[in-house]
């Protein structure tokens, strides 16, 4: 048993679906073994509010009967620079207490912003500390043309990333193809650290493939026996929304009774243009907005689960948990290369959005979903590289007892 005080901050609220699917999993396995969690977390405007605050009071007490004891702080969003350099020290400022009164001995930063406060941590206290590295901060921003290369924010980030890199124990990445990069950056470089991979995961006891359920959505959508593929997440940015609807028209192509799921948040009228412009009509598509509960059901109603991410060099460091999500409700994936470790995957892989590559892409479809045992191999590459529980959790408890015994 892991009988440890661990301080986790995360600038993800937990209100927010990144906090509560992705950090609080994490944090109830990890309870399990035994460890004493201080949650500190950053909620947003909801959270103030009269129906937030009320969530946030269920939540705080499920919460604690889990072991887990949190605590919030309002997450400042613009100005940008200032607002980011106010909740540092107010993060700063709180944390402080925390570690005082619950004799913190490590704490857990997910990602840049909690890093910039842990080093503080660090310094102060002299307690251990874990970077969870969820992405290249600064590159991130250069690739997605919101900063320039060498500009202030830029240099400000890598300079606080740098030491940040040359004080933490230990660090977390998604990825392994990008650890060997950035242990030679600086701050990194020649330094002995713990290290461990942990991609994103998911609950695999909620994120199932469910006969009866997607029997029942499959009729309440008229997909009959339409060959359906799903696209789940959001429009444009990162996410190839375009290359993903030339796709599907070449699937359409071939299969005139092709369906499309686009489980968004995102536009409507985005998705109604997309598919205009290529002539789809609407008994080929539809478009849903559904919250985190009901993605399993409608991830089962599909048969090949499919997501197209800009390539650019920030993005070998990221783990898609929709590609997770895909395989644990046993879809098959198409994905397009150079995404992290998806290269790696059992999936159907496009490397040029062309003809060409579309064309390999529906052979392998047609195979997959005349597999009769597609499922059961979709689920078990979930089991084998995505498990919450014995992929997730347990390599999270076997660094924190790295870094303890060190």
């Amino acid at each position: 048993m892991l009988n440890r005080r661990v301080l986790f901050i995360s600038y993800n609220g937990m209100l927010e679906p990144l906090g509560q699917t992705q950090v609080l999993p994490y944090l109830r396995e990890l309870a399990k073994r035994g460890v004493k969690f201080t949650l500190l977390s950053f909620e947003r405007d909801k959270a103030f509010m009269t129906d937030g605050q009320r969530a946030c009071d269920e939540l705080k007490g499920e919460l604690a009967e889990q072991g887990i004891e949190w605590h919030w702080l309002r997450y400042h969003q613009r100005p940008s620079l200032p607002a980011t350099a106010y909740d540092v020290w107010a993060g700063i400022r709180y944390a402080s207490d925390l570690v005082r009164r619950n004799q913190i001995e490590l704490v857990h930063a997910r990602s840049h912003i909690p890093a910039t406060i842990a080093l503080a941590l660090k310094r102060k206290f002299g307690i251990k500390m874990i970077f969870d590295v969820r992405g290249l901060m600064a590159e991130e921003y250069v690739d997605a043309r919101h900063w320039p290369k060498g500009g202030l924010r830029y240099r400000i980030t890598k300079t606080v990333e740098r030491r940040i890199f040359a004080a933490t124990d230990a660090v977390v990445t998604l990825t392994e193809r990008i650890w060997p990069i950035i242990k030679e950056w600086d701050g990194l470089k020649g330094r002995e650290v713990h290290h461990a991979v942990v991609p994103c995961c998911v609950d695999l006891s909620l994120f199932k493939f469910d006969e009866q359920q997607r029997a029942r959505l499959r009729s309440e959508l008229n997909l009959g026996d339409q060959l359906t593929l799903v696209y789940s997440g959001s429009l444009d940015g990162w996410y190839l929304t375009e290359e993903m609807a030339d796709f599907f028209a070449s699937v359409v192509r071939k299969r005139n009774d092709a369906h499309l799921l686009w489980l968004t948040m995102g536009s409507r009228e985005r998705v109604r243009q997309l598919m205009s412009e290529r002539g789809i009509g609407e008994k080929n598509f539809s478009i849903h907005s559904v919250e985190p509960r009901e993605m399993p059901s409608y991830l089962a109603a599909g048969d090949v689960g499919i997501s197209f991410i800009k390539r650019c060099f920030s993005k070998l460091a990221s783990s898609p948990t929709k590609n997770a999500e895909y395989l644990a409700c046993g879809l098959p994936i198409v994905i397009n290369s150079g995404i992290g470790d998806s290269d790696a995957l059992p999936a159907i892989v496009i490397n040029d959005f062309n003809d060409r590559d579309f064309d390999a892409a529906w052979s392998a479809i047609e195979a997959a979903v005349n597999d009769p045992n597609v499922k059961m191999k979709s689920r078990s590459i979930a089991e084998k590289v995505f498990d919450l529980e014995t992929v997730g959790a347990e390599r999270y408890a076997h660094l924190y007892k790295s870094v303890f015994s060190a």
